[in-house]
């Protein structure tokens, strides 16, 4: 009932002060939602971890795109904003997460509809701890990645400028294996909320209208680039040293709509920390007859697909090892992530690197497409 208790209190906080911040514009709102739910077993290791029931909230701050872009219009007129987040394990071993993050709401269904992707830096209570928590092999790190989607029907305004949703939130909290243990945990909540307008009485509903044409010619050749991808990471053997890794990347690809850009890539990964897990695979497990001067350098090959929002794309790609001597995690590996053009021709981008649900690095890269 406290964490209720003070969403509520927070809820009506933001209403009085942003509601009266002069700078903010119209078409922006904020959103309390409370959900209860439960861990999801994707890791039969973390049994031990599933006692409760868990709880938390989620206060969201949100204002709809402004028009003047042509992918404003292409998606329905989203929303971006940032949101904080509070989960209440019920669960001594896990204790409470808190998060930062920012995230965009996209519309169906005459804008009923309601589906929110958000990313963000997380902070756990309880890490693991060798002697004081040892039975946290969640988080083997107090600061994790915190990504949430939620899903949600709203009722806009139906009592002055305050209104009502429900719906599904999914919520996973990682370190991407930059600290051992790492097993993460994942989320599924059912939540219901209240939403309250910040520029009063206004047509919730209806889309920022534009004179802007959306249609615009599409570049359709063939480009090609490179990036080059770094972080740290380490094994699963708790208490591993901490390596960097390298990635180096290139590209061709063609934008084949307004929306989607389809990609084959080639890459050599040097990761550092895979060749003290070799050593330690060959001494810790003789059986295994691994040898200890197995090569650990890959190179794979990946398929790419992106979703386009002007200068900002969200990335999916599916990889093979054609060269892997040392046979981690399997052969196929898949990567999620975010690219920004900073220039015509550079961009940044952040990616998660996994084989199927295991993560296995962080990726932070800077590339050129030409």
């Amino acid at each position: 009932m406290d964490m209720v208790k003070h969403g509520i209190l927070f809820f009506f906080f933001g209403v009085l002060f942003l509601g009266h911040a002069q700078e903010l514009k119209p078409f922006s709102y904020i959103d309390l939602n409370l959900y209860s739910g439960n861990i999801a077993r994707h890791n039969q290791n973390i049994t031990h971890l599933i006692q409760a029931h868990l709880n938390g909230l989620i206060l969201g701050w949100n204002k709809r795109v402004s028009g003047e872009k042509p992918w404003h219009k292409r998606y329905n007129f989203p929303e971006f904003g940032t949101s904080l987040s509070i989960q209440n394990f019920n669960n001594s071993t896990l204790g409470n997460a808190y998060g930062l993050h920012v995230h965009y709401n996209f519309y169906f269904l005459k804008r009923r509809l309601m589906l929110r992707i958000a990313q963000g830096i997380s902070l756990v209570t309880n890490p693991y701890d060798k002697y004081k928590n040892p039975k946290n092999i969640a988080f083997g790190s107090p600061f994790l990645s915190g990504t949430y989607l939620m899903l949600n029907y709203k009722r806009p305004q139906l009592l002055g400028v305050v209104g009502v949703q429900a719906g599904i939130t999914l919520l996973h909290l990682s370190n991407a294996s930059i600290k051992a243990p790492n097993t993460s945990i994942n989320t599924i909540a059912f939540n219901f909320g209240l939403t309250a307008a910040l520029d009063g009485k206004s047509n919730f509903l209806k889309a920022t209208s534009t004179n802007q044409e959306i249609s615009q010619e599409i570049d359709q050749s063939v480009h090609y680039g490179a990036v080059f991808k770094a972080g740290i990471n380490q094994s699963d053997v708790v208490g591993s040293p901490q390596f960097p890794f390298y990635v180096f990347s290139f590209f061709a690809d063609k934008q084949i709509n307004d929306k989607s850009l389809i990609s084959i890539g080639t890459e050599y990964f040097n990761s550092k920390f895979l060749k003290e897990y070799i050593y330690y695979q060959s001494v810790a497990y003789p059986e295994s007859q691994v040898e200890n001067d197995v090569d650990y350098k890959r190179v794979g090959l990946y398929l790419g697909y992106e979703l386009l929002f002007g200068r900002f794309s969200v990335l999916a790609h599916l990889g093979y090892y054609v060269y892997a001597p040392f046979d981690f995690e399997g052969r196929y590996y898949n990567r999620l992530g975010m690219k920004h053009f900073i220039a015509k021709k550079w961009f940044i981008s952040a990616t998660l690197k996994s084989h199927a649900a295991k993560a296995e690095a962080l990726e932070f890269g800077i590339g050129v497409r030409l």
